[in-house]
């Protein structure tokens, strides 16, 4: 069987997890209302759905909550699509991994037309030979189900397969299926990092840090 590496990417790939911070304090601001500072943090654990019911008995906001979550969506769908910023020396990764004849799939739980977008914008979306959503697949990252579609696709077994999350129930459930961990710091789940770091078979705070290792 072939070494294989799944990736997320908020937070991983990607330095994009400021706008799920943000999402709902520019949203309001593009229609006129002014947020509390603490909104972001208010919002972050919440779906889409709660936070749209979270603006509605807050904010007074007059709209349904699907036309809430529309608006949401689109401010966020135009920040990958226009800004979001790949990460300093993920670039170099995926390319020594790719000579390397390293397979790599993405595994991740936000919608796979906004990853596609910044992905495209970067050119980094060739590395990949697949990309699932917790969304397509129906459970998220805490189910094992997203990690066996990336292992088959790649045609390899937890021994072999390496999961790069910045994220610590990710790494906890590859850890129990027997996949290899590596952590990756970012700056907005930096609170967590002990959760990260006990789950993480190596743990980097930067890319340059990681070095392929492809025995």
């Amino acid at each position: 069987m072939s070494k294989g590496f799944i990736f997320d990417v908020d937070g991983t790939i990607l330095d994009s997890m400021s706008i799920w911070m943000d999402a709902g304090k520019l949203y309001l601001e593009s229609l006129g209302i002014k947020t509390d500072e603490n909104i972001g943090e208010v919002m972050f654990e919440m779906t889409m759905e709660q936070g749209a019911k979270y603006l509605q008995d807050n904010y007074n906001v007059e709209l349904s909550i699907e036309e809430i979550c529309q608006g949401i969506n689109d401010r966020v769908f135009e920040f990958y699509e226009k800004e979001a910023p790949e990460k300093p020396g993920i670039r170099e990764v995926l390319e020594k991994a790719r000579n390397s004849g390293i397979a790599m799939t993405i595994a991740t739980s936000t919608d796979r037309p906004m990853i596609e977008a910044a992905l495209k914008r970067l050119d980094l979306i060739d590395y990949f030979q697949e990309i699932f959503t917790t969304t397509e697949v129906g459970k998220g990252k805490d189910s094992p189900d997203i990690f066996n579609k990336a292992m088959l696709a790649m045609n390899t077994s937890p021994e072999n397969t390496w999961l790069f999350d910045d994220a610590a129930y990710s790494l906890a459930t590859a850890k129990k299926m027997g996949i290899n961990t590596v952590g990756v710091y970012d700056v907005h789940s930096g609170g967590k990092q002990d959760e990260v770091k006990k789950f993480s078979d190596v743990y980097i705070k930067e890319w340059r840090e990681y070095k392929i290792n492809i025995n």
